[in-house]
């Protein structure tokens, strides 16, 4: 009865410590659970998720990376749990614009050209910086056409934890939104006493700690930007006061290309000097046609004309298959927007972003 007693007792013993051990984990991946739990498919490829757990920024700030060995290593330690996320970088052309709407409020509108894939829209709330809402191709974390996010919660969902890191375009409760766009030339000089980061860090940077076009810019400033994969990019900047700039790397510098109209338009091409630089005619073609519709609207687009704009300069692949992943347009004033799948308007949802 003695070694029976002794028996039992261990068993309780051992059943405590699993619980305690299941109670700590637990609290240790519960904002994960949480961040998973909110995933949503939204139908046409597209998700979105409600980001709660602490994807860590300020502590990457400190140390960067100079490539994408050392920006996945930070992910998988910091995000994922050791979890090793898959890398892929897709080939990109897109438009992107800042001008006004029917109302008078500022927008930024932005449609995104690449391989297929599902893409997510994602809403994050970091404690030290602004609350936003930013777009992101899945592809970047594993994702394919063939391959998407599960439904439930699930194991091979754990590299969405890694998507605030790969933004590219998003906005934020001050009203800044940032796009990457794909130019096809860079130059840089590197800075040895400068945190690098790649472009879309960047986007992240912007959308977590500035409040105005003029931050944006001096932020970008303090940081060696790399390419990941070779693909260079600039960024169009716009804000609520209506101000806008194109961040290029070029000419050995960040440069920051503002436009001399009430709106400005971003494409494949480098703008800097007006230099236009340019892989393919299409991206010229593009602008002059966004050009066009604003105008002859006296800068002024209501939503309808901002959808069927974006739409019409979406490209195709030489198969004739669509490159055209999704469409947003963000209003800066409001801090509320539309973002829609493929060239499908009628699949299109409303948001907003709320300060914190």
């Amino acid at each position: 009865m003695k070694a029976l007693k002794i028996i039992r007792s261990i068993v309780l013993v051992i059943l405590l410590l699993a619980v305690i051990a299941a109670l700590a984990l637990f609290l240790y991946l519960r904002r994960d659970i949480k961040t998973l739990r909110s995933l949503k498919n939204e139908g046409n490829g597209a998700y979105t998720m409600d980001y709660d757990s602490d994807y860590k920024l300020d502590k990457f700030l400190k140390t960067g990376a100079e490539n994408d060995e050392e920006l996945y290593s930070f992910i998988q330690k910091e995000l994922m749990h050791g979890f090793a996320p898959d890398e892929d970088t897709p080939d990109a052309a897109c438009t992107a614009f800042v001008a006004r709407n029917d109302k008078g409020n500022v927008i930024f509108g932005r449609n995104f050209d690449f391989d297929a894939s599902p893409f997510m829209q994602v809403y994050t709330h970091p404690k030290d910086g602004y609350a936003s809402v930013s777009t992101v191709p899945l592809l970047a974390v594993g994702f394919d056409k063939r391959h998407s996010p599960a439904d439930g919660l699930s194991k091979e969902n754990i590299p969405l934890l890694a998507v605030p890191y790969f933004a590219c375009d998003g906005m934020n409760e001050k009203g800044v939104s940032a796009a990457l766009l794909v130019v096809p030339v860079v130059s840089t000089v590197y800075d040895e006493n400068k945190v690098s980061m790649n472009q879309t860090v960047a986007i992240r940077l912007i959308l977590d700690k500035a409040a105005t076009v003029d931050e944006a810019v001096e932020l970008l400033g303090q940081y060696n930007v790399y390419f990941s994969n070779n693909l260079k990019s600039h960024i169009l900047i716009g804000d609520a006061e209506g101000n806008s700039v194109i961040a290029e790397y070029y000419d050995g510098a960040l440069q920051a290309v503002t436009s001399t109209e009430d709106y400005q338009i971003a494409a494949n091409h480098i703008a800097y000097n007006n230099e236009n630089i340019f892989e393919s005619p299409d991206s010229l073609t593009r602008q002059e046609a966004v050009e066009q519709v604003i105008t002859d609207s006296g800068n002024r687009l209501d939503m309808q004309t901002c959808q069927e704009l974006l739409n019409s300069v979406g490209l195709y692949n030489r198969d004739k298959s669509d490159r055209l992943q999704w469409s947003v347009v963000y209003d800066l004033t409001d801090r509320s927007g539309r973002i829609w799948p493929r060239r499908d308007s009628s699949a299109s949802w409303d948001f907003t972003v709320s300060e914190k």
